[in-house]
């Protein structure tokens, strides 16, 4: 059975978590489809949270890493910027250096602990 424990970087900004998995979806998703609204339905996110998260990303850094547009005729828009694709690729890069980091102990931790039982339809 594969390790299905995981572990989870977030960058705090005092008491603020200024960037972690979550914000790292909804960049992608944002990447994806050009738009927060989407991105939010896409991830499974309401719009009102994902709007909050974006706002909390770009005040946690110098410069924003979501531009957005305004609605007009053909509806507003949402771009990662630069730094937001950089965020993304240092983010992933950090977990993927953590999980290695700690492999042998999450082992160990999976050997202790209880596996998920499986829900039949999946």
């Amino acid at each position: 059975m594969a390790n299905s424990k995981s572990i989870r970087i977030r960058v705090l900004q005092g008491d603020v978590i200024a960037f972690g998995p979550g914000k790292a979806a909804l960049l992608l998703a944002i990447h994806q489809s050009g738009s927060i609204s989407a991105a939010a339905r896409a991830i499974g996110m309401s719009y009102r949270r994902a709007w909050l998260l974006v706002e909390a990303m770009n005040q946690c850094f110098k410069s924003p890493l979501v531009a957005t547009a305004t609605g007009g005729a053909k509806g507003g828009g949402a771009q990662v910027t630069a730094i937001g694709h950089e965020i993304i690729a240092r983010y992933q890069a950090m977990q993927g250096r953590a999980e290695a980091a700690v492999a042998a102990d999450m082992a160990y931790f999976d050997t202790l602990m209880v596996q998920p039982r499986d829900s039949g339809g999946n």
